[in-house]
């Protein structure tokens, strides 16, 4: 009995827990296969339909919810919201499973909005449990077994279709089994005592991250530096009156998020990272959402036996050992970094290029791994570059600004290109459109990059004069 209480209160319990959840929550063997199974004769919905009717509504669904799913994560301490998404994911299959018509698909892909949203309860519960020092393992752990999950659905998947082991019917049925493992274990999961804003442990002003008080690359405009310090003054004196009285307001909060949102921006070096990972997440979430629809029209499900599964899988193994790979090398990312944004955005167009105009399935396949793999080099970069001076709370606050940002981005793409009550374009001027999308984020990022290398090298220049002892840096009075 006493080794059971131990075990609950160690750091490996609830990671475990949450692990298990992690697992059985994304194995999900017809994801690679929906789109041929709502076209098919399961559900007799048409390719126009889907495209342009159905996958548009999890997009508005995840704006709508993600901002009250933020904060009702935080304040009924992650739990509870965990297996809401769980719950949500069930709903989602099992409309799925037993219903047919198409408002009955757009309320199905309504639930998957909320449950996409809800991720973010999954990937902050276990800061809320386990020691700061242990935050990088438990971060390793959740992480990879998404990925393990994912990639376990996607090879099932494929095994199960390839050799008709299972309908979709029943292949979806199993899908709700595997959900309901994830749920009972969801409710076991220990309960935190506390939260990054709401219920603080040691409540009071977060202290302000190294870098960004100025700017990497130059300091902040001295009025607004005193305007923020003056805000944070008059914040906090509210602060430890609130904290006197016990109250845990949500006014707060949000001032607290808000200063915090302003101190992070600051930094021009993070807000061009930022910039870049809004706009590339958004047109990485409109290839990866609609790329069966491109499939399906290159090569047609009922004239092909079909490896969706096996290039998910393929793709999310070797865009995890690109991931993990960029970790061992020695770049100076802030000086380089900018310029590598330009140029595997390059590449990336390139690769959606390739896959609009080619007339070869194995060549939309191979171009998508390709895709796949640049994008997650360029997220995993961006990632840590923006993390690497901000707290655990201003972190998982610039995060949330920035899938926000990116899905504001793809809610206006969404609704003008995609959506049937806007333009409505058919799939092939559709990812023309993400083509060029990403060939412009590449102009301007390879030219902002080239300007970054270009000044440090001349203040390089002014250093090494100054040190010789030849000749004076320009300074105000001779640029005048």
């Amino acid at each position: 009995m006493e080794a059971v209480k131990r075990w609950k209160s160690d750091w490996r319990y609830p990671t475990t827990l949450l692990c298990i959840y992690g697992f059985f929550s994304t194995v999900k063997p017809l994801e690679p296969f929906l789109l041929p199974y709502l076209t098919g004769p399961d559900k007799n919905l048409t390719t126009e339909q889907v495209n342009n009717q159905i996958f548009p509504v999890w997009t508005y669904s995840y704006l709508c919810v993600l901002v009250p799913v933020f904060l009702l994560t935080d304040w009924l301490r992650y739990k509870p919201v965990v297996v809401f998404q769980c719950v949500m994911l069930f709903t989602t299959t099992a409309l799925l499973r037993w219903t047919e018509s198409v408002a009955a698909m757009q309320a199905m892909q309504f639930c998957y909005g909320v449950v996409t949203a809800s991720e973010v309860a999954y990937f902050s519960y276990i800061y809320s449990v386990v020691d700061l020092k242990r935050y990088r393992r438990a971060t390793s752990y959740s992480r990879s077994v998404q990925l393990l999950g994912y990639t376990t659905g996607s090879v099932l998947g494929q095994l199960l279709v390839s050799f008709n082991l299972m309908s979709y019917y029943n292949i979806l049925v199993f899908t709700l089994v595997l959900t309901a493992v994830a749920l009972v274990t969801s409710c076991f999961l220990p309960m935190p005592q506390q939260s990054m804003f709401f219920h603080r442990k040691h409540p009071g002003e977060t202290p302000a991250p190294e870098g960004t008080e100025g700017h990497r690359d130059g300091p902040v405009d001295a009025n607004t530096s005193v305007e923020m310090m003056r805000d944070e003054q008059t914040e906090s004196k509210v602060e430890i009156h609130e904290e006197s009285n016990g109250t845990e307001s949500c006014s707060r909060v949000i001032r607290i998020l808000w200063r915090d949102f302003r101190l992070c921006y600051s930094s021009r070096q993070l807000l061009y990272w930022s910039v870049w990972w809004a706009m590339a997440t958004c047109g990485y979430n409109q290839t990866v959402n609609y790329v069966q629809v491109l499939w399906e029209h290159v090569e047609p499900s009922q004239n092909f036996s079909i490896y969706n599964g096996g290039v998910e899988a393929a793709s999310n193994l070797l865009s995890a050992a690109t991931s993990y790979g960029i970790g061992f090398t020695e770049v100076r990312w802030e000086q380089w970094g900018e310029l590598a944004l330009g140029g595997f955005s390059g590449l990336g167009a390139a690769a959606l290029f390739l896959m609009t105009f080619s007339g070869n399935i194995w060549v939309c396949y191979g171009s998508y791994v390709i895709f796949k793999c640049l994008y997650m080099l360029l997220i995993t970069i961006a990632m840590f570059q923006i993390a690497a001076d901000l707290s655990m709370e201003r972190y998982a606050l610039v995060f949330g600004a920035n899938n926000l940002g990116a899905l504001v981005l793809q809610t206006v793409i969404t609704s003008v290109v995609v959506d049937s009550g806007g333009l409505g374009l058919d799939i092939i001027t559709q990812f023309i459109i993400y083509s060029s999308y990403f060939s412009a984020i590449s102009v301007v990022f390879s030219l902002r990059g080239l300007f970054s290398i270009w000044r440090a090298q001349r203040k390089t220049k002014e250093k090494r004069i100054v040190a010789d002892g030849t000749e004076c840096p320009p300074c105000e009075e001779h640029r005048l």
